[in-house]
């Protein structure tokens, strides 16, 4: 882990209220419907907790560890170009909850934190929830105005697109 400290407060509101936004940031929430049972949603769970639905969207991901822990940094690289430094700082591996958030560390484009979570609700449904709240933190995500938030919200969308299919193509773990 580096030194590198997170760039908002409160570090680690996403772990329980996924529609928290403080003051002067921005919430996102999309959820999308990956399919039903537990088969879909252990799969899905791992393709989260392990960066393999990140680096399926086409992201470059270097993080210090192989699966999301509290702790470990990751950086990820937008288009081979745009650098997010950022740790993660929660877990969740439950019967029917799983994923983790990240918190932004200087140098991300974004000042604030996202959480990426697979849940089984009570009727089988499985579903892929991203949760944040950002500010603008670089030059040019402030001069990108309304269009880095819709990058932000089609991200998210993409996130749930190519979860899916990952849930569809390939066999549990």
């Amino acid at each position: 882990m580096s030194s590198a400290s997170f760039t908002y407060e409160p570090v680690g509101a996403t772990r329980d209220d996924p529609t928290f936004c403080p003051p002067g940031f921005r919430p996102l929430l999309v959820r999308t419907r990956l399919g039903e049972g537990h088969a879909v949603f252990q799969r899905a769970a791992e393709a989260v907790l392990t960066w393999e639905m990140h680096r399926a969207l086409g992201v470059g991901i270097d993080a210090t560890a192989d699966r999301a822990a509290a702790g470990v940094d990751v950086t990820v690289t937008l288009a081979g170009v745009v650098k997010a430094p950022c740790r993660v700082i929660w877990t969740a591996e439950e019967t029917r909850r799983a994923g983790w958030a990240y918190g932004t560390l200087e140098g991300h484009p974004e000042c604030g934190e996202e959480a990426f979570v697979v849940d089984r609700t009570g009727d089988g449904t499985v579903w892929l929830t991203i949760s944040a709240f950002s500010k603008p933190a670089k030059w040019y995500a402030k001069a990108g105005g309304p269009a880095t938030r819709g990058l932000q919200h089609a991200y998210a969308r993409r996130c749930g697109t190519v979860l899916k299919h990952l849930c569809e193509t390939q066999p549990e773990p």
